[in-house]
């Protein structure tokens, strides 16, 4: 029952958005069977710039191994971008970790990229937690909380002007370094 709800709340949240993208936006004749001229709207950059991605990454959590795990990002923007990421880690042991970060994007090419190189600062916060209370894996309040920081690069292959792979490397504290691919979708 669950799961057909979701699947039909998916359906009428993305069915409008796939509607409105489908449409030819320079159509050769209006109504009346008058020609009109094309306009370049590659040029005026009218379309938003929302992503959405999901990815696989490890980090170095402890000295003693790495800690594998799951992200989920979402952000707005071209040239420049802002979002939120949630990523989740363990180390196939006790150690577990969630992280809840604000992503701030420059890419290199210009004012107006949508792919290509791009240089990441990433904020936040990180539970860690040795226990599996919470549905198996996390206990609230969590055993630590600390503020993370660090900075990252990566390159966006976009495809078709929609579909995106994003391979990524970043370093900071709490964690020294990370590596992650992520594919998504732009709307």
């Amino acid at each position: 029952m669950f799961r057909k709800s979701l699947l039909i709340s998916v359906l009428l949240i993305l069915f409008p958005i796939f509607a409105i993208y489908a449409q030819d936006e320079n159509p050769a004749e209006d109504v009346t069977g008058t020609k009109k001229e094309k306009v370049d709207t590659a040029s005026l950059n009218v379309r938003p710039d929302f992503w959405f991605g999901i990815g696989v990454e490890t980090a170095f959590y402890s000295a003693s191994g790495l800690a594998y795990g799951g992200s989920f990002a979402l952000g707005y923007g071209s040239g420049s971008s802002i979002g939120l990421k949630a990523s989740f880690f363990s180390d196939g042991t006790e150690l577990k970790i969630m992280e809840v970060d604000l992503l701030l994007r420059f890419y290199t090419s210009g004012r107006n990229a949508k792919e290509g190189h791009f240089i990441q600062l990433i904020g936040g916060a990180s539970l860690i937690n040795s226990s599996e209370d919470f549905l198996g894996f996390f206990e609230f309040p969590s055993k630590i909380g600390v503020l993370n920081a660090g900075f990252g690069t990566g390159w966006r292959f976009l495809f078709n002007n929609i579909l995106f792979v994003e391979p990524s490397v970043r370093f900071g504290y709490p964690y020294f370094a990370g590596l992650g691919v992520s594919a998504g979708v732009r709307f």
